[in-house]
């Protein structure tokens, strides 16, 4: 059984790739093929390819992570005490950008489809509580923290029962998966429960009330994670075996791009298709990440308490960078990479100069206390005494 609480570095790594990752998918859904809040005039048939590759294993692999980190958070914790730091920092910021940071993002919307009023004339609208497209409340990109605190809700009892004493049987019978190739095995549950459910729900929706599928298939992604970290044997296993994943990831996702732009229909054969994609790239980052990079570094600490921040402000940057972007006369290439570009320096910005300093907004990111800064020593005040020691109250 894992006894240890240090942070692994390469599952840090890999968080911050991944919401990377989300940022340059962001970027790019002005420019694609895709429907999305604001849209360029012009299309590119390149980004669409590399949108779609992205969208893959972007959210399996940010599931995955997700799924080790609340291993970190529960260990030594009721089931109690680690919902409430779920509540704190899950369900505050979820809270917090559907007031605050998702309505810009609307509003810029709003913009484009001939609304004519201020910002200000637009913001009450928010407190109609008429769902987006609609209205103007919805939780946008934070449908990511909202999934993740509805599945740490119902995991929460299987979380510290197997980090438990009473877990120890369970976790020993895990090292099973870890012999050969059998690690592999641990995706079928949720290939075959994709199968089953993407028929009857075919869009991904991300509203949960309609978005069945995926609610479950991303579910299993945050359990095997946790389970990962909780039998490391899977984890040691991932990385021999890092070289089939690379491989069928790699062949896989031609075909996927292949099905996804030809004419042709191959019907049932297709629909394990975008699973196991996704668990092979899934699999083979965690191959490699353990193999290459589990290093530390001096940044490490910074950016990692940076990522959940910048996954709260991202897409509102892009949106208000977009709705500027898109009425200029360059190249796609150029605006993808202004639109990339500037929400990395503006987020950082944001981030480095204001959130990370002001208290009340660390905790509304979700962030932790800043406990690096000395806390300035209470001055202690002598009361007077008579000359035989008796103290004067």
């Amino acid at each position: 059984m894992q006894t240890n609480t240090t942070r692994v570095a390469y599952l840090d790594w890999l968080r911050i790739a991944s919401i990377m990752g989300v940022l340059f998918f962001h970027s790019a859904m002005a420019y694609n093929e895709w429907g999305w809040h604001l849209k360029d005039s012009s299309r590119s048939d390149l980004l669409t390819v590399f949108t779609l590759t992205l969208h893959t294993f972007r959210m399996p692999l940010l599931f995955f992570i997700s799924g080790t980190v609340s291993f970190f958070m529960v260990k030594r914790r009721t089931t109690g005490s680690f919902i409430s730091l779920r509540l704190r920092r899950l369900f505050v910021p979820l809270l917090f950008g559907m007031l605050v940071i998702v309505p810009p993002q609307i509003y810029a919307e709003r913009l484009t489809q001939g609304f004519h009023g201020s910002y200000w004339d637009f913001y009450p609208s928010v407190f109609k509580f008429i769902p987006y497209p609609a209205g103007s409340f919805s939780w946008h990109h934070l449908w990511f923290i909202f999934y993740l605190f509805v599945y740490d809700l119902v995991l929460a009892p299987f979380f510290t029962w197997s980090t438990s004493e009473k877990g120890r049987g369970f976790v020993r019978a895990l090292g099973w998966f870890a012999r050969g190739q059998r690690v592999f095995l641990l995706a079928i549950p949720s290939v075959v429960c994709f199968c089953a459910l993407i028929l009857r729900f075919p869009e991904e929706t991300n509203d949960f009330a309609h978005d069945w599928c995926y609610v479950v298939y991303w579910m299993f992604f945050v359990l095997i994670g946790f389970i990962a970290i909780l039998q490391p044997a899977l984890l040691d296993s991932l990385e021999r075996n890092r070289r089939y994943s690379m491989t069928a990831a790699f062949l896989l996702m031609i075909f996927l791009i292949y099905v996804a732009f030809s004419q042709h229909t191959f019907g049932y054969l297709t629909l394990p298709l975008r699973p196991v994609v996704a668990w092979s790239w899934v699999f083979a980052a965690l191959g490699y990440g353990k193999k290459y990079l589990n290093r530390k570094s001096p940044a490490l600490g910074y950016i990692n308490q940076a990522v959940y921040p910048f996954y709260i402000l991202h897409q509102t940057v892009i949106v208000i960078l977009v709705y500027f972007i898109i009425q200029t006369n360059d190249g796609t290439a150029m605006k993808y990479f202004f639109t990339v570009a500037g929400t990395f320096a503006i987020t950082m910005g944001i981030y480095h100069l204001i959130i990370r300093r002001i208290p009340v907004l660390r905790f509304l990111f979700g962030m932790k206390p800043d406990t690096s800064r000395p806390k300035a020593p209470v001055a202690r005040v002598e009361k007077p005494a008579f000359p035989n020691g008796i103290l004067v109250n």
